[in-house]
């Protein structure tokens, strides 16, 4: 008998990557560009050929995150971001009819968590924060080994969050660099790396920013480890130093501040791989 093989999709805005896994390994990985302003129908069908492409006999599911609020239960899609026409999308129903094997969906940042709890710097925590630092400011939450989504996967989404005088997405994710400094993330970066001061201290501030946000969710959620991924967390050098000093000047219980550990993923396709440890 074959073994069992799980297809993990990540959808994103503007990209999907699936992957064909056995025995937690990927056997096959592809990534392609999606319509994403074009109506439903035509993003469905794009999705549709890109699994079948990878798609076979030994296939027994498919597990899909999506960048929106989730319907577990029915898996119905609600306002996918950067998919206008994917308002309320039943997924879930949809993929079952053309491939007849079971289909689950969540949010894509929760599957994020999952992969890193299983296969990445979450592997042995128990109350685990993941957190997609990018376009935007995602959060996966994982308490006592399990993933919480809360209802329709809106828990995790600490972003929209109020937050000086906008909210934590505005300070702790690309769109710091865009509206406040008038600069994208990545030539930040680039500068940082060459030792321009205006950057540094772009960065430095940034860290700040990410300090009170980590500060918050442990008097909240109190995890044992906070794990960053994410485009901008490619800058992690670059705002830990600020971002610890925050951390330290700001958090009042001291054991807990020297118990949480903070650590950058490292784990290509983490999203892929949670999204198929869907079906655990």
């Amino acid at each position: 008998m074959k073994n069992k093989q799980i297809i993990g999709i990540d959808l994103g805005g503007t990209n999907i990557r699936l992957g064909l896994i056995e025995e937690n390994r990927i056997l096959r990985l592809i990534s392609k560009r999606i319509s994403s302003q074009e109506n439903q129908k035509v993003i469905i069908d794009e999705i549709i050929e890109s699994i079948s492409e990878i798609f076979n006999e030994n296939v027994q599911g498919i597990g899909i995150g999506v960048p929106s609020i989730v319907d577990i239960e029915r898996g119905i899609v609600f306002e996918v971001h950067n998919i206008p026409s994917w308002r309320k999308v039943h997924l879930k129903e949809i993929i079952e009819n053309q491939f007849k094997v079971s289909v689950k969906i969540n949010n894509d940042v929760n599957c994020f968590v999952l992969g890193e709890k299983y296969f990445g710097k979450g592997k042995g925590f128990h109350n685990i924060v993941g957190l997609a630092l990018g376009t935007g400011l995602g959060g996966g939450i994982i308490i006592d080994g399990k993933l919480y989504s809360g209802k329709n996967c809106g828990a995790g989404e600490f972003g929209l969050i109020t937050y000086k005088d906008k909210n934590y997405e505005f300070y702790c994710s690309g769109q710091y660099f865009k509206e406040v400094h008038r600069k994208i993330g990545e030539d930040v970066l680039k500068e940082a790396e060459s030792g321009l001061n205006t950057s540094l201290q772009i960065l430095d501030e940034f860290g700040k920013h990410i300090g009170n946000l980590i500060n918050s969710l442990m008097y909240a959620l109190n995890p044992e480890i906070v794990i960053l991924g994410g485009s901008v967390s490619k800058a992690y050098p670059y705002f830990k130093q600020s971002m610890m000093k925050t951390l330290k000047n700001q958090h009042e219980f001291k054991t807990q501040l020297n118990d949480i550990r903070i650590e950058n993923s490292d784990l290509k396709q983490a999203a892929v791989l949670g999204a198929a440890k869907l079906f655990g």
